[in-house]
């Protein structure tokens, strides 16, 4: 029996072919991975299943049903809901009013707020979750704010659920509580379409693996047992795995950034490191670790309750965010699309933002030309992908807009890179590019940290790796000292080893 079935589907839009003839079926209890990289479909096939979008070719079939969806109301109505990574939330409402909109209940013809707030706390606690139905959405952290968006799809009783990156901001406890969520519903008879660029959690959990690559359908893995993740890699983008983390060995140069004894909000105990020229460290540890917390101290975007931050051995005063850009400092946040972008911007304008300065103006004015020239040089540099330097930054993918950001820096002639998840939901390929530009700008003599809870991302990378636990430094590694084993041992809340951190 076959609970979902596309037939031949396909989506064009003016001069793009988002998809074409793509089809396979899902059974009910099945959980069925979607992958490819960014740009093959993934997203759009998701947006035509919820209703959003209408295929310009082939069919839809529910329980065997063709069925033709012309509004989200339909596809809800169909019994499916769709989990998307940019989460549809009403950021000023409540949590209950979020969980519930759409089937608010009454009493006498009056909004019931007693039996919202009583559904409310039900669907939390068998989330796992520890949040008063009353709290204010936009206040919760991005984990918390992913949960309620799965609660929203629990409350609807779907029977098709598609997740897109679900675990791309959930800490470890809230993933453990998904994939939980996950095999209960697979047990219920659910189908679950399950989109995730960490292969990990897809041969964890899936049952069966359907591949896009531009916009076309290429392969299916129905054995879980027989695949392999470098047969995945090669479906999704003709590379293995040795072509991803391509680590290139380069010299450092003197101290670039010295932190000594430093506390603030979310680093609970001192911190003190050096990082050189040159060098890539990595942090690493679970969310809520204090990663974040600790690279928004550097940027100055958090004030410090104690220490020092030096850059080239002049210290960093109280200026903020503006006084570490004067320094060379730049931050790639991990929120890109809230805090890294101005979505409706153009691609030129959001990487030329931070040079707007005397040397680009005419008189009173803006210097376009220069501004244009210098962005059209640098999406070639960092290869983006954009139909043109005026599109807006919005419509291009989650990689190409990392790639606009890291370039927005390199036009403010930073010299030290901060990266927040630099590839958090970003493809194979894509990271491959990133990492690339990474290494180069290393090689360059720019100091980088980056702040990842990818393991292997962290291990084939940096050259040095600081372990982050509660707010507190666990241990500092060299590449060759990092395993799997150890990092875990010291980033997990019951962990006893510490080796003395080398600086």
């Amino acid at each position: 029996m076959t609970a979902l079935a596309l037939q031949g589907i396909g989506k064009r839009f003016p001069g793009v072919v988002a998809l074409e003839g793509v089809g396979f079926s899902v059974r009910p209890g099945e959980v069925r991975a979607l992958m490819g990289e960014n740009g093959a479909g993934k997203s759009t096939l998701l947006k035509i299943l919820g209703g959003e979008y209408a295929p310009d070719d082939g069919a839809v079939l529910i329980d065997g049903e063709m069925r033709r969806f012309t509004s989200p109301a339909d596809s809800q109505a169909a019994g499916i809901a769709i989990i998307h990574q940019e989460l549809h939330l009403a950021p000023d409402m409540s949590v209950a009013e979020n969980l519930l909109l759409g089937s608010y209940p009454t009493r006498r013809g009056l909004l019931d707020r007693k039996a919202m707030r009583v559904r409310a706390a039900e669907i939390l606690r068998r989330l796992g979750e520890d949040i008063d139905p009353d709290a204010c959405v936009g206040a919760l952290s991005i984990g918390k704010r992913q949960m309620v968006e799965i609660g929203k799809a629990l409350l609807r009783d779907a029977r098709i659920i598609a997740f897109d990156e679900p675990t791309s901001s959930l800490s470890a406890r809230e993933t453990e509580t998904l994939k939980r969520i996950i095999a209960e519903l697979r047990a219920d008879g659910r189908t679950i379409l399950y989109v995730s660029h960490r292969m990990e959690e897809v041969f964890e959990i899936s049952d069966s693996v359907t591949v896009l690559r531009d916009g076309r359908h290429v392969a299916d893995f129905p054995d879980m047992a027989a695949l392999t993740q470098d047969m995945l890699i090669q479906a999704m983008a003709g590379r293995t795995i040795a072509d991803i983390y391509d680590y290139r060995a380069r010299d450092h140069g003197p101290v670039s950034v010295a932190v000594e004894g430093v506390t603030g909000p979310g680093v609970r105990e001192p911190v003190s490191f050096e990082v050189r020229s040159g060098e890539i460290l990595g942090l690493f540890g679970l969310v809520g670790a204090g990663r974040s917390e600790l690279l928004k101290l550097l940027y100055g975007a958090e004030p410090l309750a104690s220490g020092s931050i030096s850059f080239d051995g002049v210290p960093l005063g109280a200026g903020g965010p503006r006084a570490a850009i004067a320094a060379g400092l730049a931050l790639c946040p991990e929120d890109r699309k809230a805090e890294g972008i101005v979505p409706l911007a153009a691609v030129a304008e959001n990487i030329t933002l931070a040079r707007r300065n005397l040397r680009r103006r005419k008189g009173a004015f803006v210097d376009r030309g220069a501004e244009g020239r210098q962005a059209q040089d640098l999406i070639g540099l960092m290869r983006v992908k954009t139909a043109s330097a005026g599109s807006a930054i919005a419509t291009l993918s989650g990689g190409n807009q990392q790639k606009a950001i890291i370039a927005r820096w390199l036009a403010a002639d930073a010299r030290i890179l901060l990266m927040d998840e630099p590839t958090r939901g970003i493809d194979v390929g894509a990271r491959s590019e990133i990492y690339a530009h990474i290494y180069r700008l290393a090689e360059e003599g720019r100091t980088i940290l980056f702040a990842s809870s990818d393991m292997p991302e962290v291990m084939g990378v940096a050259d040095r790796i600081i372990v982050m636990r509660e707010g507190a430094i666990a241990g500092i590694l060299s590449r060759d000292q990092a395993t799997p084993e150890r990092l875990l041992r010291l980033a997990l809340p019951d962990a006893t080893a510490r080796p003395t951190p080398a600086l």
